[in-house]
């Protein structure tokens, strides 16, 4: 098992502490709860991303969304994260109803987006300038919170390149290095939206195991939101299957699978059945949808036709 760094007894309180966070959720609570979730862009009568959307995940766990395209799974991370209020239902996380973004979460996507004029570790630092109260302790406690980057470069590989400029490395690196800059605050929750997407299947294999031993470490809650079945099976605890637009969970399965998983993993019966199964469900909804919207082109076309 990795070690990592522990913040030091002056960093105490992590990133959730704060007048405008959210109580510790009572025992027995879920700690991210969406009830009847929606979501429509351009007011009630724009596009609907989300209906009836229901979710309830205990902290600590590794879940995966999965869905065909423009289901709205990115828009169900802008809800849980406070980037986007919902148009109906309510959602919840550490046990409050979520008014605005979110101190607690750390965020990673398909685009590393590092700061080109940054070395490494410096941009690995940079959420900690923008977050409190890690923004106010960073000048007085510079050397632990040095200390802590440095440690979880170590943890991906990536300790003999914080010199370096994005520029520099492969896109394994950059994402390698996009990950320790989505926990260097310690959130409590992680969103990560395709981080390896990008990835050849080798480097992104390579990853999932780094993720899962970082997770397995710290025991963070997280949601991962990938098109990747195999990614979602290898990573993941609980997976949710959504619905074509507008998004609605139509199945949730549970990975019970041993960890630490490896490649090997992704051979055994088990695992093949359970991407099988997940494969044929969204494969479903994919052939509904284009049955839906083929009868409404036929709907519209013969309403023009008797317009005329």
């Amino acid at each position: 098992m990795l070690a990592l760094a522990t913040p030091p007894a002056a960093m105490a309180p992590s990133a959730s502490s704060g007048p405008d966070t959210a109580p510790s959720s009572p025992p027995g609570t879920p700690f991210v709860q969406l009830d009847g979730v929606g979501l429509s862009y351009g007011g009630p009568q724009g596009l609907k991303a989300l209906n009836n959307t229901n979710m309830a995940i205990e902290k600590g766990r590794f879940i995966a969304v999965v869905g065909p395209s423009g289901c709205g799974k990115s828009s169900l991370m802008k809800l849980v994260t406070g980037l986007q209020p919902p148009t109906q239902g309510s959602v919840s996380v550490n046990g409050a109803k979520v008014n605005g973004p979110l101190k607690i979460v750390g965020m990673a996507f398909q685009n590393p987006s590092l700061l080109p004029w940054r070395p490494l570790l410096s941009n690995v630092m940079l959420p900690l300038e923008i977050v409190q109260p890690h923004r106010s302790r960073l000048r007085a406690n510079k050397a632990e919170y040095l200390a802590k980057a440095r440690a979880l470069l170590e943890t991906v590989g990536l300790q003999e390149f914080e010199t370096k400029f994005p520029w520099m490395l492969s896109g394994g690196m950059q994402q390698r290095a996009n990950l320790c800059r989505s926990l260097i605050h310690d959130p409590d929750l992680l969103m990560l939206d395709e981080p390896f997407g990008a990835l050849d299947a080798f480097t992104r294999e390579e990853l999932w195991g780094v993720l899962q031993e970082v997770w397995m470490e710290r025991r963070f809650t997280c949601i991962l939101v990938t098109h990747d079945l195999r990614e979602a099976a290898y990573l993941a605890d609980t997976i949710y299957v959504m619905s074509a637009r507008p998004g609605t969970i139509i199945a949730r399965h549970e990975v019970d699978l041993p960890r630490p998983r490896t490649v090997d993993t992704t051979f055994e019966p088990r695992f093949v059945d359970l991407v099988h199964t997940i494969r044929s469900e969204i494969a479903q909804v994919r052939n509904e949808a284009k049955k839906a919207a083929k009868a409404g082109a036929t709907k519209a076309g013969t309403t023009e036709q008797k317009a005329s």
